[in-house]
């Protein structure tokens, strides 16, 4: 079995084993014609579930020729143009080599003895990206797993710094938009705050927060006598796109001394835009950001960070075990990162995000970047001529929310009902991948374009993939009713 332990010794066999490997997908990649393949749960479990893993097969061969019938052939592969979904990006492939070098070397970048290098790569990434939201010299921050647990770590050190008693906790509110996501209200239930820590701010026609909500939900909050915590803005949320008012989010949340997060896990892209770097105006008042390497940047999962305007507010996630990073370390001024981080092991992901900025720069990103919210005001032009469909707002970013509205039919429900036959049909055929949401209490469609390889061409063709999906829904409908 030690044949298999990647050393000095095997060396020739891991790189003959992973060229294999590679082969594999590229071939795969190279012969996908479409996004996914259409299987369902009842066809594919069976097959997962008929392994035996306590039997090997023994052979890196055999087991890729398996792995081709158990996931290859039927994944969801986000590099191909009709593929349209959620926020999930096709890949640059400097990145995808900074993953091959992170696994064989395997760093853990949770101390400076097991990452040495690592730790500095990561720690020069980070200024690099707080000098781009402009955070000043004291900034700070640490890469995370993703959007989830970045906005986690932002609030608990909000928590932190409003400086109440636990038993306290209860008074303690957050406002977000409306349309912000929802790891705010996952992120109070693990803090252990109220019920009603999370207070909803409304938004305007363009799915914006409205700041003069937000002014009267702050002064409500006050004459309670609960603590306004933080406030949490979005700089491009999950279904819309939309980008809260900064500036005046900035300047109330100093009239009320409240931590100022924002949410750019999608709209992080901009800080490498020429063209669009404007729309973030204002961010760099925030007390902290949550940026999504792998959505707007084009990284693998994951990628993602937590940025701080003020270092010494990480202490608050600080723990010191002496087997690992003794108090003493941090006098001797040793970089161990995990002083900074709510994980302890911890993947070198930064290194995808290195070996891009040195291969493309950050004017390739934005240029990626800037393609994708082209397109997307395109294809709001498209929709917005269609009789066919209904179109919520204009796109700030890269996504488009909408319905089908067949002719003939006046029926809200019955109009919903249409539109998540036709996503689900559209998902079954594997032609294309579209997502849904809600937008008030009816169900709508979303494109999240983050592929530059996809066309207005194939917008349209999705789209009359959609009616077609629909209008067949509705006619089956009637022949059941008649």
């Amino acid at each position: 079995m030690r044949s298999h332990l990647l050393n000095n010794t095997t060396a020739e066999h891991y790189r003959r084993t992973v060229t294999a490997g590679v082969e594999r997908v590229a071939a795969k990649i190279a012969a996908t014609e479409r996004p996914f393949s259409g299987v369902g749960v009842d066809e594919l479990s069976p097959v997962v579930d008929a392994i035996d893993l306590d039997r090997p097969l023994g052979d890196a061969t055999a087991a890729l020729d398996e792995l081709g019938e158990v996931y290859l052939r039927d994944a969801v592969y986000f590099h191909h143009p009709r593929y349209l979904g959620h926020l999930n990006c096709p890949v640059v492939i400097p990145a995808v080599l900074g993953e091959a070098v992170l696994s064989a070397i395997n760093s853990s970048l949770d101390t400076w003895d097991q990452s040495a290098g690592g730790t500095l790569i990561e720690r020069r990434l980070i200024d690099w990206t707080t000098e781009r939201i402009g955070l000043g010299p004291a900034a700070d921050g640490i890469f995370t797993s993703g959007g989830t647990q970045s906005n986690l770590q932002a609030l608990l050190l909000a928590r932190e710094e409003a400086k109440i008693r636990p038993e306290h906790h209860t008074r303690l509110r957050i406002f977000t938009s409306e349309c912000s996501h929802f790891s705010v209200q996952k992120s109070a239930k693990l803090l252990g705050l109220g019920p009603d820590a999370v207070v909803s701010v409304p938004v305007d026609s363009n799915k914006r927060m409205q700041t003069a909500a937000l002014a009267r939900a702050l002064e409500s909050c006050v004459a309670e006598g609960a603590v306004p915590m933080a406030v949490v803005a979005t700089a491009g949320t999950t279904d819309f796109g939309s980008i809260d008012p900064l500036p005046e989010i900035a300047a109330l949340c100093e009239q009320f001394a409240t931590w100022m997060h924002v949410d750019a896990a999608y709209g992080c892209g901009l800080l490498a835009s020429r063209e669009r770097r404007g729309l973030l105006e204002g961010i760099h008042h925030a007390d902290s950001v949550t940026v999504d390497y792998h959505k707007s940047f084009f990284q693998p999962v994951s990628s993602s960070a937590v940025l701080v305007r003020d270092r010494a507010t990480l202490r608050h996630a600080t723990y010191h075990a002496e087997y690992l990073n003794p108090r003493r370390m941090a006098e001797e001024r040793i970089p161990n990162q995990v002083d900074k981080s709510l994980q302890t092991t911890r993947r070198f992901d930064a290194l995808k995000l290195w070996m891009t900025l040195r291969v493309m720069g950050a004017d390739g990103i934005g240029e990626l970047f800037d393609e994708v919210c082209d397109l997307a005001a395109e294809g709001w032009k498209l929709l917005a001529a269609d009789p066919r469909f209904d179109v919520v707002v204009q796109p700030q970013l890269s996504t488009l929310v909408f319905r089908h509205i067949p002719s003939g039919v006046t029926s809200p429900e019955e109009i919903d009902r249409a539109n998540l036959h036709a996503r689900k049909a559209l998902f079954a055929s594997g032609e294309a991948i579209v997502a849904g949401t809600k937008v008030g209490d009816r169900q709508y469609l979303k494109f999240t374009l983050l592929n530059p390889e996809t066309t207005v061409d194939d917008i349209a063709a999705v789209l009359d993939l959609i009616s077609g999906h629909a209008e067949q829904y509705l006619g089956d409908s009637l022949d059941r009713a008649s």
